[in-house]
């Protein structure tokens, strides 16, 4: 009896073993890094990138805020509930047109069985919030614009000479044309029509500002706005003082910003969670967190207001309240059927190179393989098209020159250089080249509100550590003709919100990526709106450190296929708790 007993505990053990490892699996089978593809071979490309936060090794703070640091949250005032409903529900009697009606050939926004995020989604939930009882389209849309004194923008543009110390790049002539700087006068029969610019990528913040006096929903009146705009040239104010050693003077017009909004009635309303900023730098240009003068950067995005506003960028961190958006191109086009024609010519061009790269060999950054790209690229035979954009040329300054190697490109490279992100990648998105990324730090879990969830769709991956091992040639010929096909689709699709449109077209008939920003700021606001209104604290999540928002996206077949390996397990380690039972 007593062998017996003692048999039945073992098999009882047994059952609460395997009925653990049965809560783990349901517990974990959809998180997105549960499983990974690809394991630890070499063969091909592999779906597998370590998290993104883990990877920085550059211009990052070295520690988040104590408890005790100045550099906390601002916790939230008393609210008026109704003030807010009322920002979301109360319409303007004005005559407003579609913005999203867009000619035939040009393709905007999301298709029936598009995965893209929610902003660019009408079935969304901000579809709920933007239309009032009334019926008015800018219901949940209205955006108020701060008058800054002129010291936070147009004072940088008027001592632009000054924008670049510590380089020898003179940053007036990229002013012109509201941010969009010289147009391109001979495009040598590459370009089409008179809508391309020889736009600075650091321009983005002054194009940003003039598109938004020309949005079609400004109010005066703050009690109506969805949200509030701050019209800061973050990135001009501190490229003046980036190779400083004061850091006094890095930070001074960042805490004179903050102090005059923090002082202003639109503020109290949502203790600024309602107010945006757009810069047109990286954010970790930003987020200095240390007082060491030998640390990159101003702690303008560490300050605790900043923290409480939403902040846009080139390229977003690891913080909540950052959100990134598209370089601007060299392409601002005026009507949509300007954007068609671009399309359909990149449709038909005879692309006569396998893949290109356009960029310098930057020897002196361990992190990137652009060496080992150059080198495959001459070896090439004829298969791969360089272009050098080392200092002592200006070719990757010349619109023409880019777009005349990316359009005959079928591939384009897009290995991180100072940062993990490019200009180059929307350059290439611009010319129908698909690209191949090997960080996803470059796009994937940058670019969420403008680049659809599926990378698989419209780039190729090859991860860093086995770029380094093999040969990129073959893995881009072993791709099928027909995939290729779609993909090049699927980028020539993406074109029309990658571009920032003429900040002086009053024709335009399409959404940009400045309309896709807006949605996505209107989106993230309306939920913490609604987050308040319910009594809940607009504090949480908000704008601290997430160590999930970089993990590596999946595309659809690797969930299916995680899903499936789960299934199986689950399947097997149920049948053997049977035979105990």
């Amino acid at each position: 009896m007593l062998g017996k007993k003692g048999q039945y505990g073992h098999q009882v053990w047994f059952v609460v073993l395997i009925s653990s490892l049965l809560c783990f699996l349901l517990l974990f089978s959809s998180d997105r890094s549960f499983l990974s593809g690809g394991g630890g071979g070499n063969s091909g490309v592999t779906f597998f990138v370590d998290n993104y936060e883990n990877s920085i090794n550059t211009r990052k703070p070295k520690s988040l805020p104590s408890a005790g640091s100045p550099n906390k949250t601002i916790g939230s005032a008393p609210v008026d509930k109704g003030s807010l409903l009322k920002a979301n529900s109360t319409a303007r009697d004005r005559e407003v047109p579609n913005d999203g009606l867009s000619p035939p050939d040009v393709t905007v926004g999301d298709k029936s069985d598009d995965d893209s995020v929610s902003p660019t989604n009408q079935s969304s939930e901000h579809a709920s919030l933007d239309v009032g009882l009334d019926g008015d389209p800018c219901s949940g849309r209205f955006i108020y614009v701060h008058d800054l004194p002129s010291r936070f923008n147009d004072d940088l543009l008027r001592k632009c000479e000054s924008l670049t110390r510590g380089t020898t790049v003179n940053m007036c002539p990229y002013i012109e044309n509201l941010g969009m700087g010289p147009a391109v006068a001979d495009s040598r029969g590459v370009l089409l029509n008179n809508s391309w610019f020889r736009t600075n990528q650091f321009q983005l913040e002054v194009i940003f500002h003039n598109k938004m006096k020309q949005y079609k929903c400004l109010t005066n009146d703050s009690s109506l706005a969805s949200a509030i705009y701050v019209p800061y040239y973050a990135g001009l104010d501190i490229s003046q003082y980036l190779w400083s050693s004061n850091i006094s003077v890095r930070d001074a017009t960042a805490f004179d910003l903050v102090g005059w909004l923090s002082g202003r009635p639109e503020w109290r309303r949502m203790s600024g969670r309602d107010h945006f900023l757009v810069a047109g730098r990286i954010a970790w240009d930003f987020r200095r967190q240390a007082d060491d003068p030998s640390d990159w950067g101003s702690k303008l995005m560490f300050l605790p207001q900043s923290q409480n506003m939403t902040m846009l960028s080139v390229e977003s961190s690891v913080w909540n309240n950052d959100f990134a958006i598209p370089y601007p191109t060299y392409f601002h086009p005026s009507k949509g059927a300007e954007v068609a024609q671009w399309q359909d010519k990149m449709r038909n061009q005879e692309r006569k190179y396998l893949f290109a790269f356009a960029g310098a060999p930057r020897p002196e950054l361990e992190f990137t393989i652009r060496g080992e790209i150059i080198n495959q690229c001459l070896a090439s035979n004829g298969k791969c098209k360089l272009l050098n954009c080392s200092s002592s040329t200006n070719n990757c300054d010349d619109p023409v020159n880019v777009m005349k190697v990316f359009r005959s490109s079928v591939f384009c490279l897009q290995p991180r250089g100072d940062s993990y992100t490019r200009r180059s990648t929307f350059d290439s998105i611009l010319a129908g080249c698909i690209p191949v990324f090997f960080h996803s730090g470059t796009a994937y879990v940058q670019y969420v509100w403008h680049l659809p969830r599926d990378h698989t769709k419209y780039s190729v991956f090859i991860p860093l550590d086995e770029a380094k091992k093999v040969s990129i040639e073959p893995i881009l010929q072993s791709i099928p003709e027909n995939e290729v096909l779609a993909m090049r689709e699927e980028v020539i699709r993406l074109i029309p919100r990658m571009v920032y449109a003429d900040p002086r077209s009053k024709e335009r008939n399409f959404d940009d990526a400045f309309d896709v920003a807006i949605k996505g700021v209107l989106e993230r606001i309306g939920k913490v709106r609604k987050v308040i209104v319910s009594g809940g604290d607009p504090s949480i999540g908000f704008a601290e450190q997430n160590h999930q928002k970089f993990n590596f996206p999946r595309s659809d077949p690797e969930k299916r296929e995680r899903k499936r390996l789960a299934r199986e397990i689950l399947y097997a380690a149920g049948s053997r708790i049977g035979q105990f039972l």
